[in-house]
């Protein structure tokens, strides 16, 4: 049974990830946080993003930590940037912050309302509108690698999932280099989407954003808040399970191979993994995908 976790050799090249974290809120987080860059630094992924509270909120600590990631590792950061809650001079002066220190690449995103997920949102007085407006802003004031969000079942605040691929060719006419997806379970939502988003004529990479499941409640949680459909296989998958972490851990292990190792079988080789700050899960994921530590990391392994 291993060898159906083997990558397909008919994907389309070597396998590229990137790893997405949040900026911690405490000690304890931080301490998480940092054993889980430590662990995953090695497999030398493309970039790793930084996430950016709703409203703005974690600006300050998002700053902080992707300032630390240049300062004590090799890794690449990118880091998160909304139209929220600010005017575009305090948009600008943070998209300088970043030049300065070295920071090349930035993930240009609407942006959480002040009041959460489900309030309404309304741009900044003198903010900058929509995503489309922010990534011209960016791009206009140094030659930052910008990147930008996708939807396989659409924006929940969407009219239509065209209309959302419309929002999606504003944001690549303004400059956007990459686009990452809103998690998804059902390999074929990805495929079609990305169907539909090529006869529009867009050609920028697509990247799959994976959730390796560590918690079915909170994954179901997150996907309801997001607009992204949960199949029933995956609920029946973790049935019975609330109370078990070891057997869960397991299940959460072959779910997410099955998905990525399906997903490199028709073909793709960048994967996105948002990590929720946890490294085992996302560590043997890559593993199963070929990867493995470079540099120091992989000496010390060998001795």
């Amino acid at each position: 049974m291993l060898s159906a976790f083997r990558p397909s050799r008919h994907g389309s090249g070597r396998i590229r990830v990137s790893f997405e974290f949040f900026p911690p809120k405490t000690p304890d987080m931080e301490v998480t946080l940092w054993k889980s860059i430590e662990r995953l630094a090695p497999l030398s992924p493309s970039f790793v993003s930084v996430t950016y509270g709703a409203g703005g909120s974690t600006r300050e600590r998002t700053h902080n930590t992707v300032a630390r990631i240049l300062r004590e590792t090799s890794l690449k950061p990118a880091a998160h940037l909304t139209c929220v809650a600010a005017t575009r001079e305090e948009v600008d002066e943070v998209v300088r912050a970043y030049w300065e220190i070295g920071v090349r690449h930035i993930v240009a995103l609407r942006g959480d309302p002040v009041g959460g997920v489900g309030a309404r949102y309304e741009p900044h007085p003198g903010g900058y509108v929509q995503v489309c407006d922010l990534v011209k802003g960016i791009k206009a004031i140094g030659d930052f690698e910008v990147s930008v969000s996708a939807y396989p079942e659409k924006h929940p605040e969407a009219a239509s999932l065209d209309a959302d691929i419309d929002a999606l060719k504003a944001k690549v006419d303004c400059g956007a280099d990459r686009a990452i997806t809103q998690f998804f379970f059902d390999n074929d939502l990805y495929f079609r989407y990305v169907d539909r988003v090529r006869a529009r004529g867009i050609t920028i990479p697509i990247v799959p954003g994976i959730l390796p499941v560590q918690n079915f409640r909170q994954a179901a949680n997150f996907a309801a808040r997001a607009g992204a459909s949960v199949p029933e296989w995956l609920a029946a998958r973790f049935e019975g399970l609330d109370e078990d972490i070891e057997t869960r851990r397991l299940i959460a292990a072959a779910v997410a191979a099955e998905q990525v190792i399906d997903l490199v079988d028709r073909g793709v080789s960048d994967f996105h993994f948002y990590t929720m700050n946890r490294a085992d899960l996302v560590y043997a994921i890559c593993h199963l995908l070929g990867l493995r530590p470079q540099g120091a990391a992989a000496e010390r392994a060998a001795a």
